[in-house]
């Protein structure tokens, strides 16, 4: 039985890309359709981007980075240090916008890749259409469809579908429109609810940022 797994997600959130590698982890063990969501959990930043000290000063980062470091090490994720706190959405918009060149599954791990190892700025319009030039789009029609807003519609959608499911954190895992977890839970735990797919129970656990 083919499981559909809907994530709504943040490039700038890290335990999104943990989940990446949770998703990526569990295809190898069941038979399994993914569908990405663009969720934009800081749209207050400036489009310059915020300090992420000043910006979210009640987290204690260097504790943080300790956990996603660990985190991250069971599935090949590299986590540098994170100063900045860009402004996301063009970067989910540059996403939408490989999805419909049939490039969303590259651009997907190259925009995490970019901000959290790399430590680029993924709110910064250049960096974007290097990234883009790299996963193989055309920067000119990357550059115009940013420069359109041809997928703010899109994004707004996704929000909306949030709030009316009640989702407030990233990144939020719906299995088969049925099971809810929320958080980069242990891998067991989704191996867990994966098998007990068939339970007509809607089950939530978990933590987000």
């Amino acid at each position: 039985m083919t499981l559909h797994i809907k994530i709504f997600s943040d490039y700038i959130c890290p335990f999104c890309y943990i989940g990446k590698g949770i998703i990526d982890r569990l295809k190898q063990e069941f038979s399994i359709t993914e569908q990405w969501l663009p969720m934009e959990i800081h749209p207050e930043t400036p489009p310059e981007g915020a300090l992420l000290s000043e910006h979210l000063p009640h987290i204690d980062w260097d504790d943080l980075y300790r956990h996603l470091r660990a985190s991250g090490k069971e599935f090949g994720i590299i986590f540098g240090e994170v100063r900045l706190l860009p402004n996301s959405r063009q970067a989910l918009e540059l996403a939408e916008y490989a999805r419909e060149q049939g490039l969303h599954d590259k651009i997907h791990e190259v925009l995490f890749r970019a901000y959290f190892t790399d430590l680029r700025d993924i709110g910064d319009r250049q960096v974007l259409l290097d990234i883009a030039c790299r996963v193989g789009l055309a920067p000119e029609k990357a550059q115009e469809a940013l420069d359109a807003g041809r997928y703010r519609e899109r994004l707004d959608r996704v929000q909306r579908e949030a709030r009316l499911r009640e989702i407030t954190g990233v990144p939020t895992f719906i299995i088969n429109d049925k099971v809810i977890i929320v958080g980069a839970q242990p891998l067991d735990v989704f191996r867990k609810m994966l098998s007990r797919i068939q339970s007509p129970s809607t089950t939530t656990t978990g933590n987000s940022q």
